[in-house]
Formats: C-alpha cells, structure tokens, sequence
C-alpha cells in the first residue's frame, strides 16, 4: 500500500500514463518530471493499456507448496475443541511444529482456552444488547445461614459446630442439631451496564420471585431504564402462571434459557461468583443478620464504584446516563 508521501499515489499513476498515452509524452520526460525511473513509468503506461487498476496488487505469492492443507487445519480444530490441548500437545499428535498449531488456533479464535466452553467444547458465543433495560437476566443464589457466632469456614468445623447447636430459636434434625435453613438470593442483572439489583429472602416461591421482579423493575425506572425483556432459567417460580401473568402485567417479555445450559445466563451466574466472593465469603460474620445487613454497602460498591472489565473498566452505573446520585 503506497504512503502518503510516495512519488506516485495511485490518482498520479493515472495521470503519468494518460500523459505517455494520450498526451504523447516521452517515457523519459514523463520519468524526469515525477523523479522516478523510466521502467517505473512503463510499467504504469502497460497496466493503463491493459485496463487494469492503479492500486497497489498484493505480495502474497500465486502459489504456496508449504501451506498448511485444509485438512489438518480442520483437524487441528477439532482436535483442541474436543480434547482442549495445547499447542505441543497438539503438534505432537498431527506432525507440525507447535508454531503452526498456534497460528491455526489464533486465526480460529481458540488460542486460549478461555474462548472454549468448558462443558460443550463450543466456542463461546458472547452477546451483550445495545441499551439498559433490553433485557435483564434473574436468577437466585442458595446459601447455607451462618450460625450465631461465626461459621465453619472462618472458625473451624469444630467450633462451627457448637456455634450452630448453641443458635436459638431454630428448629431441630433427627440428630437433635438446629436446623439453620438457607438464604436464597434474589437478582435482576441489566444485560448491557451489568448494574444489579438484588433481595435476600428465605425462599425463592412464585410469589416472592415476582415481588423482587416489581421492586426491581420500579428500581430501574426511578433511573430512566425501561426493563423489556427478562431471562430466566428454567425454575419452578419463572414456569409458574403467576410470572407470566406478572410480565405481562409490567410489559415485559419473558425468555427461559435451553434446559441444562446456564451459559445462556452467564452473566448473572459469573455475578453471583464475584458476589460470593465480596459479599457472602468475604469476612467471618458473627451472625447471618449481620451479612445480610452488610450487602447493601457491597451492591452500592459493586454498582457504582467497582471497575467491570464488560465496561471497559469502569463502574457498571457509568454505563447509566444522568442517572441522580451516580457519582456518590
């Protein structure tokens, strides 16, 4: 591709040959006023001839003897997509060289393992929608209630053991232990900012997930997001009548993911992880009231001031538009 400052630009190749051609000019004349050599206008003077263009051709070669077949491209794929090696690994079972097998994995976009679905060996397809409030996906988090003094994952199983006895008011197993329950968390996670809204409640019934779905849709609103659509898997709650009547209350479309494929809802499985690990896990709790307490300054974090790689390293909010409080 010729530079900006090149002698002849394809616009000036042009004019060299209509000037030999057309205006009967001498081939060194021509070379003389433009400063290059004479075989350099001959050749721009045979391609006007000819009708072909001025644009620079391409220098890969007609012909290449040591290219790698289709053949062992396509199994060097499949090869990675179903037994997910590496290059060596790879290049030992088809005879090349492990550069060969990583430049067929980068132009195939599996170079990294990251790119292959773990379960299916598919790539991953990523897909985000173009505005807040297109699509939002729910989904609810189960977790163990910690006993009254801490739980066994900070104090130990023996001393978690006897702080979970020694919790009152809690009713008892056949083994006499009381039996603590769990905490479902509840989230509606907006597709495109990634900004969360999130309840914790003792269970996750039709009628408890529909109220979260009210209160999060009203909690959008409130900062000019308008929710349409709502992903969900395949739970009892979001196949009751109840959800699709309450949907279709609000306006709202609702989407089941594929059975058996929670990759559809990734983004708000991969939120409850890092949820798990900022919230839920993050410190040794005295009690299960004093963590459910401490979520709300978490989710405050998390949406407002926690750098998101899917926003380009900015908070999820900034993604949000003059929405009041944004930057508090």
């Amino acid at each position: 591709m010729s530079h900006a400052n090149a002698a002849l630009t394809p616009r000036h190749r042009l004019k060299v040959a209509r000037l030999v051609v057309e205006g009967g000019w001498p081939i060194s004349e021509v070379a003389a006023r433009f400063q290059v050599s004479w075989p350099t206008v001959k050749r721009w003077v045979g391609r006007y001839l000819a009708g072909e263009p001025m644009l620079d051709r391409s220098s890969r070669p007609r012909i290449s003897p040591n290219k790698t077949s289709k053949a062992v491209t396509k199994r060097c794929v499949s090869l990675r997509m179903r037994l997910r090696e590496g290059p060596v690994q790879l290049a030992a079972r088809l005879g090349i060289a492990p550069s060969t097998v990583h430049r067929i994995l980068r132009t195939a976009r599996l170079n990294r393992l990251i790119y292959i679905d773990r379960a299916t060996g598919e790539p991953i397809r990523r897909y985000e929608h173009d505005h807040p409030g297109s699509l939002v996906h729910v989904d609810v988090k189960k977790l163990g209630n910690i006993p009254d003094g801490g739980g066994w994952r900070y104090v130990g199983r023996r001393q978690g053991g006897k702080n979970r006895s020694a919790t009152p008011d809690r009713p008892k197993n056949k083994q006499g232990n009381p039996k603590l329950g769990y905490a479902f968390v509840h989230t509606v996670l907006d597709d495109h900012s990634r900004v969360a809204y999130t309840e914790v409640h003792d269970d996750e019934r039709a009628i408890t997930s529909v109220g979260v779905l009210r209160r999060a849709v009203a909690w959008f609103a409130q900062r000019g997001v308008t929710v349409e659509r709502v992903l969900s898997d395949n739970g009892g709650a979001y196949r009751s009548y109840l959800w699709r009547d309450s949907c279709e209350a609000l306006a709202i479309r609702p989407k089941r993911t594929r059975p058996y494929r929670p990759q559809t809802n990734g983004k708000v499985e991969r939120f409850h992880r890092t949820m798990a690990d900022g919230w839920a896990y993050a410190r040794c709790y005295s009690s299960e009231q004093e963590r459910r307490d401490a979520l709300e300054r978490w989710l405050h974090h998390y949406n407002q001031h926690r750098p998101h790689s899917a926003c380009n390293k900015q908070p999820p909010f900034t993604r949000l538009i003059n929405v009041p409080g944004q930057y508090s």
